[in-house]
């Protein structure tokens, strides 16, 4: 065999070579996928607000000592006015109010014997006897209204538009009947006042016009709308109950005609066992401003004026007592 020629070994591996470099370096036909492009560096993330929480309404604190007997007048009743008070109070303060509707001479009589807490009246004469004698510790203003003389429409006394005392001396003279509370209230003091007056006394003399009916304003009203009497009133009751009645206002205006009503907490030095704490409870309840608001409104929507004027900011020298 003929030895294989140097130029052919070298041919040959030259082209081995290339064939191996051709196979190692041989790059893929496809190009890698693209990595996703970085966010911004200089756009903060988003900021989750929470949604505010609103804090439950606390329960107020049920005190020591929770039943607080109110001695009231029947005006304070009847108008609607504590309907809407008493729940507000005993919601806010935790307190269970015992209301006691009565007039302001029997509302005196119940702290006069510890069987009241505190007291919603309306007799100032009374009242500063009753704090002079030490039945009462704290006495606060509170709201004021106004008397007013109602009766039949067709007037038989001709009264309408006349003074408090002429419509009174009037009354008397035509002998028309005449409803009187009789029931040592606000309203029956007030009466026996104007009375004063004249030179009549009906109710030591008791005629056969002068109707006595020892009730509430209420009931009294609705019995003067039966016998076509006149009656003396507070606006805020006879507003109230005015489309069951027969009646219409005659007398009206007059200064001496003011109603006013303080809160009075029953003196504990005198009846150790009286709700204190809960009496200036209520006491302040109805002085703060709040309160005042909601009474100097209350009637308005119905019918079209207040029944209540507000007073807390005003003493009683403002109101001419």
């Amino acid at each position: 065999m003929k030895p294989t020629s140097p130029n052919i070994l070298f041919s040959l591996l030259l082209v081995f070579s290339i064939l191996l470099t051709s196979c190692g370096s041989a790059a893929p036909t496809t190009a890698p996928a693209s990595e996703p492009p970085a966010a911004p560096t200089d756009v903060p993330p988003p900021t989750i607000v929470p949604p505010t929480a609103v804090p439950p309404t606390p329960e107020p604190t049920v005190p020591a000592n929770p039943t607080l007997i109110l001695a009231t007048t029947t005006s304070t009743q009847d108008s609607g006015l504590l309907d809407v008070l008493v729940p507000m109070f005993q919601e806010q303060t935790g307190f269970t109010v015992q209301t006691v509707a009565v007039g302001s001479g029997a509302a005196m009589t119940m702290g006069q014997e510890g069987n009241a807490d505190v007291l919603l009246v309306h007799s100032p004469s009374a009242e500063k006897t009753f704090m002079d004698e030490g039945w009462g510790k704290d006495r606060a203003l509170v709201m004021h209204n106004d008397f007013i003389i109602v009766g039949p429409a067709d007037d038989p006394a001709k009264i309408k538009g006349t003074g408090p005392a002429d419509a009174f001396r009037a009354i008397a003279t035509t002998e028309s009947p005449f409803v009187a509370r009789a029931d040592k209230s606000g309203t029956s003091t007030k009466e026996l006042g104007i009375w004063a007056k004249t030179d009549v006394k009906p109710a030591e003399t008791k005629p056969a016009w002068y109707l006595e009916t020892g009730q509430g304003m209420g009931a009294s009203l609705t019995i003067a709308s039966e016998k076509g009497a006149y009656t003396l009133t507070d606006r805020a009751t006879f507003l109230a109950n005015k489309d069951s009645l027969q009646l219409e206002i005659l007398v009206e205006g007059n200064k001496t005609l003011l109603n006013v009503y303080h809160v009075i907490t029953v003196n504990p030095d005198k009846w150790p066992k009286v709700n204190y704490d809960g009496a200036m409870a209520f006491l302040n309840f109805m002085i703060a401003p709040a309160t005042q608001e909601v009474i100097g409104q209350f009637g308005t929507d119905t019918y079209g004026q207040p029944l209540f004027f507000p007073d807390a900011d005003k003493t009683d020298a403002d109101l001419g007592l």
